[in-house]
């Protein structure tokens, strides 16, 4: 069994079928991408796949586990993260709360310990603390740790909601365009950053992007949206070279 199996997955709102059959293997480690036109259906493939929508019919396994059906929260906690196309920050939040937000999945006090600040809640918030502090400076936001989110430039702001997301120790990071507002300079740095992730978490990276650069030159392998239905599949040079591709996708 291939680490994420994702076995016809169908669903249809009001009689539309939004996604028809999707079907995706990915090896742990492995950066995929997910294009195709604007309403094609790839967030509605996230939304699946992290329990906002439950199929119509499908499975979806995980390292061997049935994620299928399971609520958003269940989902994050067996190991399944996002970040959105629209960032969504806790904009009066300073930089390492939104950080620690990400962490509390792996909250070891009682809810009486933190009323009563029994020392196991000074010990958690500690090593929370400490935890936050690494993740920003992976991601060279460590001298921001006091900002308010809102105030980050946005390539900061993408690169902190992609920090928050590692925090809750994920198997299986979904990120929804996150080079959508950035110019080319941020996205060339979005680029290393995704690379980095995937290597240094040994993280298997599910991406969805209109950047055809970002895709080619970072995902070994893209699945094509159309309409709901998988247009092709496959190596990333052959399939973007695909000539149903190019014509419902590039526009030519």
């Amino acid at each position: 069994m291939s680490y994420v199996e994702i076995n016809n997955i169908s669903i249809s709102f009001g009689g539309l079928r939004a996604v028809d059959n999707f079907f995706l293997r990915q090896e742990k480690g492995e950066l995929h991408g997910l294009i195709g036109p604007n309403g094609a259906g790839k967030t509605t493939v996230f939304n699946l796949l992290t329990g906002v929508y439950k199929p119509d019919r499908g499975t979806f396994f995980l390292d061997g586990e049935n994620m299928t059906g399971k609520n958003t929260i269940k989902l994050n906690h067996e190991g399944i993260a996002r970040t959105f196309q629209n960032i969504r920050l806790f904009g009066n939040m300073s930089v390492i709360d939104n950080v620690k937000v990400g962490l509390h999945n792996n909250n070891k006090y009682s809810a009486a310990a933190g009323v009563f600040r029994l020392p196991k809640y000074f010990r958690t918030e500690k090593e929370m603390n400490e935890k936050a502090a690494e993740l920003l400076d992976l991601f060279e936001l460590l001298p921001d740790k006091d900002v308010l989110s809102s105030n980050l430039p946005y390539g900061k702001q993408r690169r902190l909601e992609i920090a928050r997301a590692l925090a809750s120790s994920p198997k299986y990071l979904l990120l929804d365009e996150p080079a959508a507002g950035m110019n080319p300079n941020e996205t060339a740095d979005l680029m290393k950053m995704i690379r980095f992730v995937r290597d240094h978490f040994d993280m298997t990276i599910l991406l969805i992007e209109h950047d055809m650069k970002l895709v080619s030159g970072i995902c070994e392998k893209i699945s094509v949206l159309n309409f709901g239905q998988l247009l092709a599949q496959g190596e990333t040079s052959q399939v973007l070279r695909d000539p149903e591709v190019i014509k419902a996708y590039l526009g030519q």
